[in-house]
């Protein structure tokens, strides 16, 4: 990867960052104070893998076990580093706050960035209702074993809501405490991983045998192809490898944008990859009893690991561990929902676009895109009320809709060919098979997720994941011919001439 020097100046980086921007066709409106670390954190906050690999874990237990979950971390990790490297060398180009869409628009035209926003908008929705909702599940499972509480869809709706109401608050301070806050996330996450991993080697008195951790399949879909299973059970490390657009989204608010977004989200993955594995074999080889743990009394398979192998009040800490990450991840989503929300209203493709892309000129941040970014989410969850099911389609939105977003600018990047003009960042001759290999890894993955996961398909079972697509689709397609032709209008890269005919509509 070639990359430019920059200057450490911290005035001469600011005029640098907001005189691209310019060229980018926005003034600058939100206040730059989150320096690169800052935005490396966000995109690894939010990945979080005390969130996803804890909260999919017991999914993984019964779609090929342990053997796919150990293996099919390694795999898709690679993959998703290679999606990473490519909209990372796109977002070196681009470094504005609506990232994919504004990305796909310049490159591809109207429609394509107007399809492009609304996957990733409703992706990110889906992705803070679904944090959250996870994150109320711990707690509730904490609060099971400490005072013996009931757990049930009125009460964990209830401390969502609460959750959401702490991220709101935090979100409306300047973008400077985001970004303190995503910083001891990632110091948090890291020495959680260690600390969790480290207890459950030392205290149990039994572990599992190297061969039951990177050998043993166990299925319990119904599905009698192995490879189908397999293929479903990628899906553990997929879910949680998500999200690392955050410092994109982030980027207007970054130093040294340019560089320091695009390493941001390369830094994320390969973190969270190297620390997932170290975090799912300490889980796998600590459990205790295999079917036990799958069918836990608190509701997740890992507080049982932590009950079997160390006992209640160790449990219980550990717990609290887990909870805080998950706490940070929601928070760090919010952050970069509320971000992309305010770039798709400056542009005029929300209704009211106005209200929402106001941004506070004590703060510096788009207080209301953040206060709507947890209204839809709350709005999101409600079906759990009602259906676990209904309440799994709708925040199946955020994966079937983020990840084909995330292919869209490399694709479009591929088909520009020497009319793309790189970033200071970028992957050089490595650049096209890096990006088809991303390309290609994306389209196999969006297949899988609309894959039926449990035989016999029934309406509990049925995977929504393809409903929650086409129905994303279809609300980009009439919004689009009701006000959006006419509405959505992004400005065009004045810097440079051939990157200028690219933001013609090409469609």
């Amino acid at each position: 990867m070639s990359q430019a020097p920059v200057s450490t100046a911290g005035t001469s980086r600011r005029k640098d960052d907001d005189a691209h921007l310019r060229d980018l066709g926005y003034e600058p409106e939100l206040a730059r104070r989150m320096g690169p670390f800052g935005n490396f954190a966000i995109s690894f906050s939010v990945i979080s893998i005390l969130s996803g690999c804890m909260t999919l874990y017991g999914f993984g237990l019964s779609t090929g076990g342990p053997a796919v979950m150990m293996w099919g971390w390694v795999a898709v990790g690679l993959f998703v580093l290679c999606v990473g490297m490519g909209l990372a060398e796109v977002t070196s180009a681009y470094p504005t706050s609506g990232a994919l869409y504004y990305m796909a628009h310049q490159l591809g035209g109207p429609r394509w960035g107007w399809y492009t926003g609304w996957l990733n908008l409703l992706g990110l929705l889906g992705a803070i209702a679904g944090i959250d909702y996870g994150c109320a599940l711990f707690i509730g499972a904490f609060l099971n074993l400490q005072w013996g509480f009931e757990p049930t869809a009125e009460k964990t709706l209830l401390i969502f809501a609460v959750i959401l109401v702490l991220h709101m608050t935090l979100n409306l301070l300047r973008v400077r405490v985001v970004s303190i806050l995503n910083s001891i996330s990632v110091w948090w996450h890291l020495a959680g991983v260690a600390i969790i991993v480290g207890v459950l080697i030392v205290v149990p008195d039994h572990h599992q045998s190297a061969g039951f951790v990177f050998g043993e399949f166990n299925n319990d879909t119904g599905w009698n192809n192995p490879f189908y299973v397999t293929a479903i059970g990628l899906l553990l490390a997929q879910y949680t490898f998500s999200g690392y657009d955050a410092s994109a989204h982030l980027s207007e608010e970054t130093t040294q944008a340019q560089v320091s977004s695009a390493k941001g989200i390369v830094r994320a993955i390969w973190v969270s990859w190297v620390a997932g594995f170290v975090l799912l074999a300490g889980l796998t080889f600590a459990i205790q009893d295999y079917v036990g743990t799958q069918e836990s009394g608190t509701g997740v398979p890992p507080a049982q690991i932590f009950i079997d192998a160390i006992g209640e009040g160790g449990a219980k800490a550990l717990l609290l561990i887990v909870i805080c990450a998950q706490l940070f991840c929601g928070n760090a989503e919010t952050a970069a929902t509320a971000r992309m929300v305010f770039a798709f209203s400056r542009d005029g493709a929300l209704p009211g676009s106005k209200m929402w892309r106001r941004v506070s000129p004590r703060t510096g941040v788009p207080t209301r895109a953040v206060m709507l970014s947890v209204a839809v989410a709350f709005c999101l969850a409600l079906p759990s009320l009602y259906s676990e099911t209904a309440y799994g389609a709708v925040t199946a939105i955020n994966v079937i809709g983020i990840t084909p977003a995330y292919a869209i600018p490399i694709y479009l990047r591929l088909r520009a060919k020497d009319r793309f003009v790189p970033g200071p960042w970028n992957l050089g001759k490595w650049s096209s098979l890096i990006g088809w290999v991303a390309v290609c890894w994306v389209a196999v993955i969006t297949v899988v997720f609309c894959l039926p996961q449990e035989s016999p398909v029934d309406v509990n079972s049925f995977n929504y994941a393809s409903v929650a697509l086409a129905a994303v689709l279809l609300l980009a397609t009439v919004s689009w011919w009701a006000a959006g032709r006419r509405s959505y209008k992004t400005p065009v890269y004045t810097a440079d001439p051939e990157m200028a005919e690219l933001g013609k509509d090409l469609v």
